[in-house]
């Protein structure tokens, strides 16, 4: 056994077991089943062009080396990133916990209560931070939730706006660089007119729907929002409000003032930098808005025991239920950052705020007053944190580069200094010492920050925040880290059991991979600095953009994507930029198959296309005659297909590459979805089916964690006539020659997440990603084989396999009172989370175990589902007091003094031996959705609250 091979650590069946397995499926070797499950013709003749793989040992040094290519200077720059401190109990206990990182999207609420409490706390946070009524649980990044707020307001329209067509919508000029950009991107195909200008001068025309100011704006002038907003109101103007969450603690709440929406990033409460991302964005708006906002809210409701309880409220407005009617295609969040930046304000509290802010404030106020005095002109007449300095830039520059200090340098006359939380008054005295040299003074020093407030007296905070118990008892460490293990306690995660979540590739994420995310000279790089400061990162993203290239069969890439369905979204504008660049702007007709996710068509109209759906036939196929109809039909105006491959319904379709030709015949491009590219990788690709671009789930096939609900990214992988096209950023030049606008807050995404991806590729080489892949499909069809004759599966391929997953249909089960959820909510009494529930198709779930699960955890999870099929048997319609329709069953349930169930407490909580070495106890009972739906609440509210809405 070669310990230093690390796929052998990251692939679960050893050698043995791999045989057992094969025999158990009934065929001679690997090579036999990978041939008797995906079609000759599109298997590669080669194996991939990649590196030699690296034992974790050699990675790790490398990477360290690596890492010192990226020099930390001390950096000004803000523009919506500042350095910060993370406090190290949550980073031990959360960010480096798999506790943490390896959990699931909450869709399972009875065992995911720690996390949804966590980002309850979050939603409470920017509540009373923003002033609004209601906040999601974050979304991509500031940018993107800008766009959101923007498309938000456009489909809130007043009716009479709506009929007379008005679509104009003001861009205040001091809005974030890279937030205009986006904008830009996502305004244009929706149908919505930007104008940006000095919201100073605006005249608050009735040719405008809404208007979106930066608070405080770019150059960190904190304007009068309250006038503006005042204004705005009555004319009828809705207003969204991009805004600092730190200078919130000191600048009054946009929702007082009767802002609309108010979205930011909060970065600045504990993440790292990290090259731009990953960082939860926030939004937040009236309640009235709740069915029209963006992304996951977690609410409150109660189980069926009538105790609290918590689970993502509104799910209807999730984007595949939705599909082309949806307003957004959001799917992810960034639950990991989210749940870190709300336990920073958890761990500081209100009056730790208050001193962070003051602290930050001050020091801004004592720079100003010693540039003043050394004759340099601050021309901010109301700031937080950044001051804008008038001067030779060129001559700072220099000068500041020679100290490694980095300010940001708008023109040539413009100097902008933003101070952050680390900043001391050593720093200050060291940018005072700059200063005195460009004006050829002597420097001078402080010894203490300024007690001075230059914040315009009406747009001070007068209202409190953070009042509740939750942000007022956890200060110590000890605390701290007790809380946060007691709700880790609460949810199921990969370091428990297998998670075999069909189109989700719930796999390892290895130790190795995850180490370098705590390192400083990774996570304290500015996405702004100038590229030799980054020359560390710029090799990893150049060389992770190769292998994606590689793998994929394609001829460029784009990290830019931070999430799936952003990915979707970025190669759709791509696809469309090709055909406008080749004068077919009519080319809008989206063809998209019955069973693709819902975010296919969301992705569609946001891009401005028509979708129009093809059938699939009995078997889970492309109905290939239909597709061929509708793309003649549809020839003229053709722009592209959207499928997935392998299919959703986990088949290899065989006649892929005819599809792809029909598409190319008639004028169309190809986009491929990777949410199945774990059954792809070094076995075929998208290029050799015939795309022309997909995006890669990083966080699914690449070995990035779930995080409970992200961080999720999701790259663009594109053919030759596409590269050209690829998004671009506004700061740091990046993309094609003909680059579209762009498409997330930084040039490269969530470049510190990469590292992740990049790491799995390099440790496991050409040979350990192929034989990952051949794993994952030898897996799938051993529970396949494991499963018959208790269940059906659904759909298979044209020999009879499965691909890397499943559909397993339990509608028959109705006969015997038995719904999918029942089956879902029992697997927890067994220690399994559940797979896919009803997706694609209602009644089924679908199962997909990864190749890093071993052959023992996959026989415990069939062992699960098989007695769950025998207590299945023993239900009728007539009696619904069984396990399944009672479960899950929580210790409180099981330990209490009666007991009025016709099964033993054994069988409720030990139904197999093996659960007794390793018990998972739900904290609540079923939850009741519709409750919580009808009385809304999700936020912190005092128990008095909930105990009303009863």
């Amino acid at each position: 056994m070669n310990t230093n091979t690390f796929a052998l650590r990251h692939i679960g069946p050893r050698e043995e077991d791999q045989k057992q397995m094969l025999k158990t499926i009934g065929v001679d070797s690997l090579d036999q089943l990978i041939y008797e499950t995906i079609p000759d013709d599109i298997r590669l003749q080669k194996d991939l062009d990649l590196a030699e793989a690296m034992s974790e040992q050699e990675y790790l040094v490398y990477l360290n080396k690596v890492a010192k290519k990226n020099k930390v200077y001390k950096t000004y720059i803000g523009l919506g990133y500042h350095p910060t401190i993370l406090p190290a109990v949550i980073q031990r206990n959360i960010l480096e916990n798999p506790g943490w990182y390896t959990a699931y999207t909450p869709y399972q609420a009875e065992i995911a209560q720690g996390r949804l409490e966590a980002l309850l706390n979050y939603q409470t946070m920017i509540t009373d931070l923003t002033g609004m009524e209601l906040a999601n649980a974050s979304l991509l990044d500031e940018s993107t939730a800008a766009a959101e707020a923007m498309s938000l307001l456009f489909s809130v329209r007043e009716r009479a706006q709506k009929k007379a067509g008005i679509n104009k919508f003001f861009v205040s000029e001091n809005i974030l660089p890279q937030t205009l950009s986006l904008l830009q991107t996502r305004s244009n195909p929706i149908g919505v007119e930007l104008v940006i200008g000095d919201e100073n001068t605006f005249d608050f025309s009735s040719e405008f729907f809404g208007a979106i100011l930066q608070y405080p704006g770019k150059n960190g002038q904190v304007s009068d929002i309250k006038s503006f907003i005042t204004k705005a109101n009555e004319a009828q103007i809705k207003v969204a409000v991009a805004a600092d969450i730190l200078s919130l603690v000191k600048l009054e709440a946009p929702g007082k003032f009767g802002a609309d929406v108010v979205v930011g990033t909060t970065q600045r409460f504990g993440i790292p930098m990290g090259y731009g991302g990953p960082h939860a964005a926030y939004f937040a708006t009236k309640e009235m808005y709740k069915r029209d906002i963006p992304g996951r809210i977690i609410g409150v409701t109660k189980d069926v025991n009538g105790n609290r309880a918590l689970r993502m409220a509104l799910q209807t407005r999730e984007q595949h239920i939705k599909r082309d009617r949806a307003t957004s295609n959001i799917c992810t969040a960034q639950v990991l950052l989210a749940v870190m930046a709300g336990m920073y304000a958890v761990y500081h509290g209100p009056k730790g705020l208050q001193f962070i802010a003051n602290q930050v404030h001050s020091a801004a106020s004592s720079l100003a007053e010693a540039l003043e005095k050394l004759g340099f002109k601050q021309t901010n007449t109301s700031y937080f944190d950044t001051l804008q300095i008038k001067t030779k830039a060129k001559k700072v520059k220099k000068i500041a580069k020679d100290k490694k200090v980095n300010f940001f340098y708008p023109d040539k006359e413009t100097v902008t200094i933003s101070i952050n939380e680390t900043t001391s008054v050593r720093d200050i005295n060291e940018i005072i010492s700059i200063f005195a040299k460009v004006a050829g003074k002597k420097a001078f020093t402080i010894s203490s920050f300024s007690e001075v407030n230059n914040i315009d007296k009406e747009l001070q905070r007068t209202t409190d925040f953070l009042t509740l118990d939750i942000f007022n008892s956890y200060h110590s460490e000890t605390e701290l880290m007790r809380y946060i293990k007691r709700l880790e306690r609460k949810d199921l995660s990969l370091n428990h059991s297998m998670i075999s979540l069909g189109s989700c590739t719930m796999k390892l994420n290895a130790a190795a991979e995850m180490l370098p995310l705590s390192q400083s000279e990774w996570g304290s790089i500015h996405p702004f600095v100038p590229l030799k400061q980054a020359r560390g990162y710029a090799t990893i993203l150049k060389e992770l953009e190769d292998q994606l290239t590689e793998i994929t069969g394609f001829a460029a890439t784009s990290l830019q994507p931070n999430s799936g369905a952003q990915g979707e979204f970025a190669g759709l504008m791509v696809i469309k930029a090709y055909h406008e660049s080749r004068k077919d702007h009519h080319r809008n007709i989206c063809l998209i198959p019955s069973s693709a996710h819902g975010t296919n068509p969301a992705s569609a109209v946001m891009a401005g296309m028509k979708v129009v759906v093809t059938k699939s036939t009995d078997e889970g196929n492309i109905d290939v005659e239909d597709l061929r109809e509708k793309a003649i039909l549809h020839k003229d105006n053709l722009s592209c297909l959207m499928v997935t491959y392998p299919s959703t319904h986990g088949v290899y379709e065989a006649s892929i590459k005819e599809i792809t030709k029909i598409i190319h015949d008639n004028g169309g491009q190809v986009y491929m979805d990777g949410a199945n590219m774990n059954a792809q990788v070094g076995l075929t690709n998208p290029g050799n089916i015939g795309a022309d671009v997909c995006h890669l789930n990083l966080h699914k096939t690449f070995a990035i964690p779930h995080g409970g609900g992200g961080p999720g990214v999701g790259p663009i992988c594109v053919a030759k006539q596409l590269a050209p096209f690829l998004p671009g950023n506004p700061i740091i030049k990046t993309g094609g020659k003909d680059a579209i606008t762009a498409i997330s807050s930084a040039p490269f995404g969530s470049a510190l997440a990469c590292l992740i991806s990049y790491g799995y590729i390099k440790m496991l080489g050409a040979k350990g990603l192929t034989a990952s892949t051949k794993i994952a499909i030898l897996n799938a069809n051993y529970i396949k084989t494991r499963l018959e004759g208790h269940f059906d599966t659904l759909y298979s391929g044209e020999r009879g396999r499965a691909a890397h997953e499943m559909i397993v249909d339990c509608r028959a089960f109705k006969a015997n009172g038995i719904e999918v959820t029942d089956i879902a909510k029992r697997l927890m009494d067994y220690g399994f989370h559940a797979p896919t529930v009803s997706f694609p198709v209602a009644g089924t779930l679908m199962i997909e175990p990864t190749e890093s699960e071993s052959k023992q955890e996959i026989d415990r999870f069939c062992d699960a589902m098989i007695s769950i099929r025998k207590e299945i048997n023993l239900a009728t319609k007539e009696d619904t007091n069984n396990p399944l329709k009672n479960a899950p069953h929580t210790m409180a349930m099981v330990t209490a003094n009666n007991w009025d169930f016709p099964y033993s407490r054994d069988t409720a909580a030990y139904p197999l031996e093996y659960v007794h070495d390793n018990k998972f106890w739900p904290s609540v009972r079923r939850v009741d959705d519709a409750y919580g739906d009808r009385n809304l609440i999700c936020t912190c509210a005092p128990i008095e609250a909930y105990m009303d809405a009863n």
